[in-house]
């Protein structure tokens, strides 16, 4: 995304808006999933809100900027005060995937409504060549909606603290979630895993992703 800023300044920073909204929007999809299952942590700790200056990781956020993937503050929920506990905890880990799905294919909408309306001003705007309002959006739209992809592929990595990790973790045997809830301690661990061993694979999981998306929204 670091790209789009020397490119055009101004779409970055829309993107760089959406993309705050959009981690906010993850986590309050956590926080409000689990207060609809019984848990008021988030809300009490003041996390049941929209507001991103209460969801942000300033480490998190800028890997998305500079890495390509990257992650927000998660937020405390306890499990053993879900109503029901196995389908809480497989609702509250995916509502914030979910919700990035929701948005990328939005934002990929809005990006072909603004090319069928100028597809002359996108395309230039796009080479650098021009600087249309509707090229200016759509790129903003175009990064903004990749973001968000990027958020939902990299948050269903089946790894400690990942969501992708609960939710495998729902549809297990119940034995083993003491074991499981005790890999949180060492999320650490997980994120030198990712940075130095997955990064790669990480990467390339995420580029297939793209391409995938993309490939279906604009040929």
């Amino acid at each position: 995304m670091i790209a789009l800023l020397q490119q055009d300044p101004l779409a970055f920073a829309l993107a760089f808006l959406a993309l705050l909204f959009s981690l906010a929007l993850h986590e309050w999809g956590h926080a409000y999933a689990a207060y609809r299952f019984g848990d008021d942590t988030a809300r009490r700790l003041g996390r049941l809100t929209l507001n991103p200056l209460k969801h942000l990781d300033p480490l998190g956020t800028l890997l998305l900027l500079f890495v390509g993937f990257g992650w927000a503050k998660p937020v405390p929920v306890n499990p053993m005060a879900f109503r029901s506990y196995r389908l809480g905890l497989f609702v509250v880990s995916i509502a914030g995937i979910v919700i990035n799905l929701v948005l990328a294919v939005l934002l990929a909408l809005l990006v072909r409504g603004l090319w069928a309306l100028d597809p002359l001003g996108v395309a230039l705007t796009s080479r650098g060549e021009a600087h249309t309002l509707s090229g200016v959006l759509a790129l903003a739209f175009f990064f903004a909606s990749s973001l968000n992809l990027v958020l939902a592929v990299f948050n269903l990595l089946p790894i400690p603290p990942l969501d992708g990790s609960k939710i495998l973790q729902s549809l297990l045997p119940l034995s083993w979630h003491p074991f499981l809830w005790r890999l949180e301690q060492y999320a650490w661990l997980s994120f030198l895993l990712i940075f130095f061993v997955l990064r790669e694979p990480i990467q390339e999981v995420i580029r297939f992703a793209r391409r995938v998306f993309f490939g279906f929204f604009f040929g």
